[in-house]
């Protein structure tokens, strides 16, 4: 499989491999030393269903997360770890502070800006005090600064957070 993962895959190859190998076969991939693997193998998992990806250790994810230079590699782990939802108990204060900084970052990719926004808003939504602070970030968030798809998801976050 790792010879298959080192190739450029292309979406439909993507798909296929999704669903012919379980999300166990590919998880570990994603913690290869070359990056094109680690790419293609979180890329396939971003395909697996949610109940796939529960079965998965999101504490590795969160780790790889906090520490890969990779962008690419970033926002497709962050776009597992959202899938899998992150529960109150299994809350870590290292990715809240790492999702607060980020989602303001200009020079983040919007991918990675939009996802951090997402999961700090989850993990916020726990603790009134944290959810007051994450308000008062979005509010200080000048919307014109971001990119459009981003824009929106501070605008929406915050008509949300209103209710």
């Amino acid at each position: 499989m790792e010879t298959l993962l080192e190739c450029q895959m292309s979406g439909i190859e993507v798909k296929r491999m999704a669903r012919n190998v379980s999300a166990r076969q590919v998880y570990d991939y994603i913690f290869d030393s070359q990056s094109r693997v680690a790419r293609n193998a979180a890329w396939i998992l971003t395909h697996k269903p949610a109940s796939e990806l529960l079965q998965l250790p999101q504490d590795r994810l969160v780790d790889l997360a906090l520490t890969t230079a990779d962008t690419s590699l970033r926002r497709l782990v962050l776009a597992l770890i959202e899938r899998q939802g992150i529960t109150k108990e299994d809350m870590r204060t290292d990715l809240l502070d790492f999702c607060l900084q980020h989602m303001v970052m200009l020079d983040e990719p919007p991918g990675v800006q939009a996802l951090c926004l997402k999961l700090a808003n989850q993990m916020c939504g726990y603790y009134p005090e944290l959810r007051h602070e994450f308000a008062e970030t979005l509010n200080l968030m000048e919307a014109d600064h971001y990119k459009p798809g981003m824009r929106h998801l501070i605008l929406k976050t915050k008509k949300q957070l209103l209710k």
